[in-house]
């Protein structure tokens, strides 16, 4: 079974899928699907189009020199048994294992940086509007350490004795 690549995408292009194009020049082209078949057709640059390995590998966003996939380019030849080789190939992927787990966490830990903060922002913004839905005005008015440390403006107009009544 012979897996060919996309010119376009790089992806793996499976016996019987795909689409070959051959130039005046005879040169062949592969393409995975129609869409990098129409993409190759407008002369779209691969580097250029935000999907494609090309343009990822381009702009840092896959892992090109990551020495983890060394281990997964390795074939799977037969070798004869040895118990210090398998020990230490195990011990190699709880290490790969714990390194891919960390890289992640820090991943989603960069993209997720800002976000508390904001949040926060937010909540006390929401909380300065709407603090007489939070105590009533007459009871701020009485005790000031109710109040948040950011100066709110009680009116009379809003505050209602009539409450305790009802």
């Amino acid at each position: 079974m012979r897996l060919e690549k996309c010119w376009f995408c790089s992806s793996t292009i499976y016996p019987g899928h795909g689409i070959q194009f051959v130039r005046n020049d005879a040169k062949i082209f592969r393409f995975c699907r129609s869409k990098c078949h129409k993409n190759f057709k407008m002369k779209r640059n691969p580097r250029k189009v935000k999907w494609t390995k090309a343009y990822r590998r381009l702009h840092g966003k896959d892992m090109t020199q990551d020495s983890t996939f060394e281990f997964e380019r390795k074939r799977n030849r037969p070798e004869r048994y040895d118990r210090n080789l398998s020990e230490n190939t195990l011990k190699a992927i709880k290490k790969i294992d714990k390194i891919r787990g960390t890289r992640d966490t820090d991943h989603i830990r960069r993209r997720m940086k800002g976000k508390k903060a904001k949040e926060l922002r937010e909540a006390h913004k929401e909380l300065e509007q709407n603090i007489n839905l939070v105590k009533a005005p007459v009871v701020l008015r009485e005790d000031p350490s109710l109040t948040l440390p950011i100066k709110v403006k009680v009116s009379q107009t809003q505050a209602e004795p009539n409450l305790m009544e009802e």
